[in-house]
């Protein structure tokens, strides 16, 4: 996708100065994000680095030690009749009730919302291949994936949360489940905030992107603005150097002799002029993938 969806309207929602700690670990320390309306989100980092915990705050299931949550301009704790109804929400574990058929999901969550699309969510369940009649203990894993994708999306709201959605699926399912995301982004100009681990992934869909690790917001920025900003540069000294010259915005660096790669943040012009500053010739110059930058964000 990698769009941009301009809005002067306030953003969709607002994390100041959060902190979270469960005993003595601390899950979230003092972060600020802001997720603007329109497009897809991509939250990042491992496990473990803080990804649930956030996206249960904006859900209301915690709250902030310290700092303020805002999703629509509103607490979720002191309002979730204000924020819920607007949220859809799809979790990694996919809890849904087990003794159910298809048919009796759709129709128990369609009372929890005024503004369930009841055609729209009858075109889900075919475009997913869903049997009405089938129960959801007996569905596999990339099924109760689609079934819970379904009532998340067919009340059409403004913010769609997903929560490590394609962790253990096939292939055909996760391609599914972008196709879904992508459709709602595109037909209708919603939200989506999409939490993964998978970087090829959220790289195929994210418009926006913030890396986060062990509690930290490392980076937030548009992807293609993220893409356009780290570079893999291979200089070739005229003599041999024990470690390399320092070049700006070096992130980390290998090789060895007269010729050294460096990761770098910051524009190939920039670099380039860097580089010549130092006496280097640049013999190889390519963008990275999220996951490379990814990984030159957290070990630098």
């Amino acid at each position: 996708m990698h769009e941009s969806f301009p809005s002067s309207a306030p953003p969709i929602l607002e994390l100041n100065r959060v902190t979270r700690r469960f005993g003595t670990k601390t899950a979230l320390d003092d972060i600020s994000l802001t997720v603007p309306r329109g497009g897809v989100f991509g939250l990042i980092g491992g496990n473990g680095a803080g990804k649930t915990t956030i996206i249960k705050h904006i859900m209301g299931m915690l709250k902030a030690q310290s700092g303020s949550v805002r999703v629509f301009g509103l607490d979720p704790v002191q309002n979730p009749v204000g924020t819920l109804g607007r949220i859809g929400y799809l979790a990694e574990d996919r809890d849904l009730p087990n003794w159910m058929r298809v048919g009796e999901l759709m129709r128990y969550t369609q009372a929890f919302y005024s503004n369930w699309d009841a055609v729209y969510a009858e075109e889900l369940r075919e475009a997913f291949d869903l049997d009405i009649n089938a129960r959801i203990k007996n569905l596999s894993r990339g099924q109760r994936a689609r079934a819970g994708l379904l009532i998340a999306l067919a009340h059409r709201p403004e913010l769609l949360v997903l929560d490590e959605p394609l962790s253990g699926l096939d292939p055909v399912v996760r391609r599914d489940i972008l196709g879904a995301i992508i459709r709602t982004i595109a037909d209708e100009g919603r939200t989506v905030l999409f939490s993964s681990h998978l970087l090829d992934e959220v790289e195929r869909v994210a418009d926006r992107v913030a890396i986060i690790h062990q509690g930290r917001i490392l980076l937030t920025a548009p992807m293609d603005e993220i893409k356009e900003t780290h570079r893999r540069m291979t200089l070739r000294f005229g003599q041999p150097h024990d470690r390399p010259p320092s070049l700006i915005g070096t992130l980390s660096f290998e090789g060895h002799g007269g010729e050294w790669t460096y990761i770098c943040n910051g524009e190939s012009s920039q670099l380039r002029r860097a580089a010549d500053a130092i006496g280097a010739t640049v013999v190889g110059d390519a963008a990275l993938s999220l996951d490379e930058i990814f990984m030159s964000r957290i070990l630098s």
